[in-house]
């Protein structure tokens, strides 16, 4: 196998882990990503979808003990029961709106302009999330409600639009219902864990026509550079904010989007046009 499509992939794969589990959007990154790398073509889109496995298992690891908890007590334990209850409550919305929306979606703003402009949108509205009083009134993810599961899982909705970041409209939509930082954080992580690997699956099977054993490689490649790195940024994500908000993210994600949309405008970069 050639080593570019390796050095690809582990430069993708690292974006991946990256990028999930904070609010700076996984896809938008790896869209321009795989712009700038010319991967992104319908293999390179599936190539993408399949490195998010490796991102969830990093946060399946990290929380193995408590995912094991639950497990074995589904049977009997009402905690457990609510917990799987309200994740499956703030997976549908995603789910449903994305098989009615997801052609037009992909049709129109899947491309690295669009992408910037959400970027853009998403930081301001990150900056007003953080100058409002928080008024906490849910400190752990253990006191969500199926109500609270079910604005949540609106906010994560709000991912469908690329660039968007599915992680960030969980968390800052956490903190406008009154969640901690701890707690929106948290849910947003384990709220991944169906969102993704359904996400990975359907587009899977849909895509099976692509498949091909001589990607292998390149997939593991993928795979493993996104767990590692997911795994990084979930432990590192925990311990900033015990001490910080989300503010460094909002510039980021402008900072970032104008960079786009001004290379766009030049000519610097021959961004793919919508």
């Amino acid at each position: 196998m050639d080593f570019l499509p390796l050095l690809h992939a582990l430069i993708l794969g690292i974006v991946e882990g990256l990028t999930e589990f904070l609010p700076v959007s996984s896809t938008g990154h790896l869209i321009l990503a795989g712009d700038l790398l010319d991967f992104n073509d319908e293999r390179g889109k599936l190539f993408e979808i399949v490195i998010q496995s490796g991102a969830i298992l990093a946060v399946c690891w990290e929380y193995r003990a408590r995912i094991g908890e639950v497990v074995r007590g589904l049977p009997r334990n009402r905690q457990a029961q609510r917990f799987v209850i309200n994740l499956f409550v703030a997976f549908l919305p995603l789910a449903v709106l994305g098989l009615l929306f997801h052609k037009p979606i992909k049709a129109h703003l899947f491309q690295p302009v669009p992408v910037a402009l959400a970027f853009i949108v998403g930081g301001f509205v990150i900056l007003w999330a953080e100058k409002r009083q928080h008024r906490i009134r849910i400190e752990s993810v253990e006191e969500l409600d199926v109500i609270d599961a079910l604005k949540l899982g609106l906010a994560q909705a709000c991912a469908l639009i690329p660039g968007t970041s599915r992680s960030g409209a969980t968390i800052i939509g956490g903190l406008f219902f009154g969640l901690s930082r701890k707690a929106a954080t948290e849910f947003s992580f384990f709220l991944a864990i169906p969102t993704l690997f359904v996400a990975t699956a359907y587009q899977l099977w849909k895509e099976r026509a692509l498949l091909s054993v001589d990607d292998l490689g390149m997939w593991a490649v993928g795979f493993v550079s996104a767990f590692a790195s997911a795994f990084l940024c979930v432990r590192w994500l925990l311990r900033y904010i015990s001490s910080h908000d989300f503010t460094i993210f909002a510039w980021y994600r402008i900072a970032f989007g104008i960079v786009v949309l001004a290379t766009a405008h030049y000519g610097l970069v021959d961004w793919t046009q919508p």
